[in-house]
């Protein structure tokens, strides 16, 4: 009698945590995790959208002949391309991605596709991880995803040393978007740890960029691996904010209240300090760029504002309860804003060469 007596109130507790939760989620919007960040500069950004249509290129099967083209195309020049590995080449070790030869640009980039909704390898790659499970030079990283890019150097490795080697002034470029996103950081990670794996290559040589990127890797690493690796966040996204360990996130992925659930029961019940101090807590990796280009309680879009920093706390640690959190995480929007934001750089350029005043609203 006193159990069932007892489940009224429980039900009672839960719905107030429940709702303490959604108020504040509610208040909270994607702006106020960036407000204090400075401006992205036009050449810091360039690379993103231009990477961000090499990434989709890796979806297309025929780049002689290609059936989803961006407007503008993907600005790839098919001779130029040296690989492309499929679920086939990878046996499900790895996302498929291409290897391509950039002369325009002078750089060597391997870009990984996002995740594959209807391919069970993709999920073992993301199921492969527990809290604290692997140490990687003094920090924690995602298991599965470090052994995905083990995978995928071990499988190029030649390659990109004779090009390392042939072209001394190209960058090596690594860039990925979700999934692909944390494979690209790893692989930043273990050729800047091992660069003896590629003919010794600078550290300077080495870039990464994580579009929409999964939370891989520990405070230390995010920190210490900022000159080199650079995710990008349109928006209100909700990877890069979802601190749940990705293995619980797409055992829910088909029950949305079951991860928010999740969500308001661990915020409610263990303090944020506690849980911020946690040095095997994973992080969205190395410098951040935020792309905002809507306001709160206005309609539409604005053009695309682009702020950077590389924080040690604020790194995108609350979900924002948006109908836009899973839209944000597409590449094909992520192309487009990234396009946006590199146009009114432009506009804003030629406006001070004519000097004429430039007005922020």
């Amino acid at each position: 009698m006193s159990i069932i007596c007892g489940v009224p109130l429980l039900e009672c507790v839960y719905c107030l945590a429940c709702a303490r939760w959604a108020w504040k989620r509610c208040l909270h919007t994607a702006g106020h995790d960036s407000e204090t960040w400075g401006l992205a500069t036009a050449e810091e950004f360039e690379p993103v959208p231009r990477l961000c249509r090499y990434i989709l290129a890796v979806y297309e099967e025929d780049l002689r002949h290609p059936l989803f083209e961006p407007p503008g195309g993907y600005g790839i020049n098919p001779d130029w391309l040296i690989l492309r590995k499929t679920y086939e080449n990878t046996q499900g070790r790895a996302p498929p991605y291409i290897l391509y030869l950039d002369h325009d640009h002078a750089d060597i980039v391997l870009a990984i596709r996002g995740l594959n909704l209807a391919k069970e390898s993709d999920y073992q790659v993301l199921l492969d991880n527990k809290l604290g499970k692997k140490k990687f030079d003094g920090g924690y990283v995602h298991n599965g995803l470090l052994k995905a890019a083990g995978w995928v150097l071990e499988a190029e490795c030649d390659i990109l040393k004779e090009l390392v080697e042939k072209h001394p002034n190209y960058t090596l470029t690594f860039a990925g978007h979700s999934l692909g996103s944390g494979v690209a950081a790893m692989l930043a990670l273990v050729v800047v740890r091992h660069h003896d794996k590629l003919g010794n290559i600078d550290r300077r040589r080495i870039r990464c960029y994580a579009i929409a990127p999964a939370r891989c890797m520990s405070l230390n690493l995010a920190v210490r691996y900022a000159d080199v690796i650079n995710s990008v966040v349109l928006q209100d996204d909700f990877l890069p904010r979802t601190a749940t360990p990705l293995e619980d996130i797409f055992k829910s992925v088909f029950c949305l209240p079951c991860l928010l659930c999740m969500r308001c029961m661990r915020d409610t019940c263990i303090p944020e300090e506690k849980m911020l101090r946690d040095p095997r807590r994973l992080y969205a990796p190395g410098r951040l760029y935020h792309i905002v280009e809507r306001k709160p309680f206005r309609l539409g879009r604005f053009p695309p504002v682009v702020r950077t920093a590389v924080p040690v706390d604020g790194r995108f640690e609350h979900i924002v309860l948006s109908c836009n959190a899973t839209s944000d995480h597409a590449i094909i929007w992520i192309e487009r804003e990234a396009r946006r934001a590199m146009d009114w750089y432009r506009w804003i350029k030629a406006m001070i060469k004519k000097n004429r005043p430039v007005h922020f609203n």
